[in-house]
C-alpha cells in the first residue's frame, strides 16, 4: 500500500537571533531630510543593500548587479529569519490524555519552547455508555482552556488541534467539538485512525535502529492501538500496511474488571486481556511477512515510555533518559508479568507510575505483550514522541514550501 512519510521540514542550519545592538543618536540630517553623506558611506559599508538605497538617495549611480545580489540576499535572511522566529503548535486530544507543544524551526529539527500534559481520561465510561461522560468533558475542556492561553502567549501563527478515538466514537463526540471551539477557540480536528498511525510514524520513525527487513511502529493510545508495518529501504519510511484496533488502555481496563485482588483473579484478568488484544490483531498478523528480518519494534506511548522507566529503577520521570532508549523484550514482558501480579496499591508504588497511572497500566502491558507475540523482536524502541511532533513535522514543511513559492 506505499505510502511516503514526509522527511525533516527544514534543511538550513538554525541559528539564534541575537538582540540589535542599540543605536546611536542620528547624525545632523540634511535639508531634504536624507541622511548626512558621511553617515551613508558608514551604513554602506556594513550592508551592501543599504548602500544601493542610500547611494539612490544621494543621487549617485549605484552598481545595479550589487543591488540585485543585496537584495536578494536581504531576502533570503529575512525568509529564514522569520521561519526560525515563528511559533507552530501541535495539540493532541487522546482519549486519556491532553498533550500541548510549541516549538520553532531550528536547522533539521525543531526547538521546543512550550509544552503541557495532562491526564483528562477523556473516555472514561465510554465503553459501557457510547457517550463522553459531563464529568470527563468538563475535565477536557478545563485543560483545553490552558492550552488556548499558552497559545496566544507564544504568538503561535500556525497550529494544529486533533482529537482521536473518544471523540471517534462517541455519539456526543460532534457536540464535544463544538463546546471546546465555542469556550476555548480550539478548533480539534476528530482525524482518521489511518492519519493517527501517520502522523505517529513521521513523530517518531528517526529512533528506529538500523537493521535488516520492514520494522513494526505502534502507538498504544487510551481508547485505540495503532500498529505500522513499515520499510526504511529510502530516505523516508514507507507505510507498507498498518492496522488499528479498538483496544488501548482505557477502552480495554473497562471491557475486562477483575472480580478480586487475589493473584488467581489478577491472572485471569490480564490473560484476559491479551487474548482480547491478540484475538483483535489476527488478520493484521496473518499479512505480516514470515521472514521480517531482525524485527525491528519501535513503541510510541505512555506504556512504554512508564514500563522503561520501570526498567531504569528512575524515582521520577525523565524523558531525556527513556527517548530513543532501546530495551530488551524479554526485561519487558518480565516487567509487565510483575506489574500484573500486583494489585493497583502494589503497582502505583513506583514512583513513575503511581496512583494516576496504577488502575491502566496493566491493560498496556497486555498489549504489548500481543505485539511482542505476533512481532517477536529482540530489541523495543522507546519513543517519547510520536503525534505531536508529527503534526509539527508536517506544518513547519507545508510552511517553508509555501514561502518558498511565493518567494
Amino acid at each position: 500500500m506505499g505510502e511516503n512519510i514526509a522527511p525533516s521540514p527544514h534543511k538550513a542550519r538554525g541559528r539564534k537571533n541575537r538582540k540589535s545592538p542599540r543605536r546611536k543618536k542620528a547624525a545632523p540630517r540634511a535639508a531634504n531630510g536624507q541622511p548626512a553623506s558621511a553617515n551613508v558611506a558608514a551604513r554602506s559599508a556594513k550592508r551592501p543593500s543599504q548602500n544601493a538605497r542610500a547611494a539612490a538617495d544621494a543621487g549617485t549611480t549605484a552598481n545595479p548587479e550589487m543591488a540585485g545580489a543585496a537584495q536578494a540576499n536581504d531576502s533570503a535572511f529575512s525568509r529564514r529569519n522569520w521561519f526560525e522566529r515563528t511559533a507552530y503548535a501541535a495539540l493532541d486530544l487522546g482519549t486519556n490524555n491532553c498533550r500541548l507543544l510549541i516549538a520553532k524551526a531550528g536547522g533539521d529539527d525543531f526547538t521546543v519552547v512550550d509544552a503541557f500534559s495532562r491526564v483528562v481520561r477523556l473516555g472514561e465510561g465510554l465503553t459501557s455508555t457510547g457517550r463522553m461522560s459531563d464529568e470527563a468533558m468538563d475535565r477536557a475542556v478545563e485543560a483545553l482552556t490552558v492550552c488556548a492561553e499558552k497559545l496566544k502567549k507564544r504568538n503561535v501563527v500556525l497550529a494544529r488541534s486533533v482529537a482521536t478515538e473518544a471523540c471517534r466514537q462517541a455519539v456526543n463526540g460532534a457536540q464535544f467539538i463544538e463546546r471546546v471551539k465555542r469556550e476555548t477557540g480550539i478548533h480539534l480536528d476528530i482525524i482518521s485512525p489511518k492519519e493517527e498511525a501517520r502522523l505517529a510514524v513521521m513523530g517518531c520513525h528517526a529512533l528506529l535502529e538500523e537493521g535488516e527487513g520492514p520494522a513494526l511502529i505502534f502507538d498504544i493510545g487510551g481508547g485505540s492501538t495503532e500498529l505500522v508495518l513499515v520499510s526504511t529501504d529510502g530516505v523516508v519510511p514507507e507505510i507498507l500496511d498498518w492496522v488499528s484496533v479498538p483496544w488501548g488502555v482505557v477502552s480495554l481496563t473497562e471491557s475486562e474488571r477483575q472480580d478480586s485482588d487475589d493473584a488467581e483473579s489478577l491472572a485471569a484478568t490480564y490473560q484476559a486481556m491479551r487474548d482480547k488484544v491478540n484475538a483483535s490483531f489476527a488478520e493484521f498478523a496473518a499479512r505480516l511477512p514470515k521472514d521480517g528480518g531482525h524485527h525491528r519494534l519501535l513503541g510510541t506511548s505512555g506504556t512504554v515510555t512508564t514500563l522503561a522507566s520501570v526498567y531504569l529503577k528512575l524515582q521520577s520521570y525523565d524523558r531525556r533518559a527513556v527517548d530513543g532508549l532501546h530495551l530488551p523484550t524479554e526485561a519487558m514482558r518480565a516487567i509487565s508479568r510483575e506489574l500484573a501480579s500486583r494489585t493497583v496499591k502494589g503497582r502505583a508504588e513506583f514512583p513513575t507510575i503511581g496512583h494516576e497511572r496504577a488502575d491502566l497500566v496493566v491493560a498496556g502491558c497486555a498489549i504489548l505483550e500481543a505485539i511482542f507475540d505476533i512481532w517477536p523482536g529482540e530489541r523495543l524502541g522507546v519513543a517519547d514522541r510520536g503525534i505531536r511532533e508529527g503534526i509539527l513535522r508536517a506544518l513547519m514543511a507545508s510552511d517553508a514550501k509555501r514561502r518558498n513559492r511565493r518567494n
